[in-house]
């Protein structure tokens, strides 16, 4: 049973998640654009590390699943 609710809401959370992206592209301009981001260019090559994002991004994530799965 709790497997299903798992795969339920990570389902619910992919479909959100692409009609953000598909129809509110503004809402998730800021990912790779704040002070902690780092971006290497080259004439070649390209590093990207989004260290800050990733953090806001982990971090609502967990408050999302604390309170999806709280008793």
């Amino acid at each position: 049973m709790a497997i299903g609710k798992l795969l339920a809401a990570i389902g619910v959370a992919l479909l959100v998640i692409g009609l953000v992206i598909s129809y509110a592209p503004w809402l998730v301009n800021w990912f790779g654009k704040l002070p902690g981001d780092i971006r290497i260019e080259d004439e070649k090559k390209l590093v990207f590390i989004p260290i800050t994002s990733m953090l806001i991004v982990s971090i609502i994530l967990t408050v999302i699943v604390n309170f999806i799965f709280r008793k």
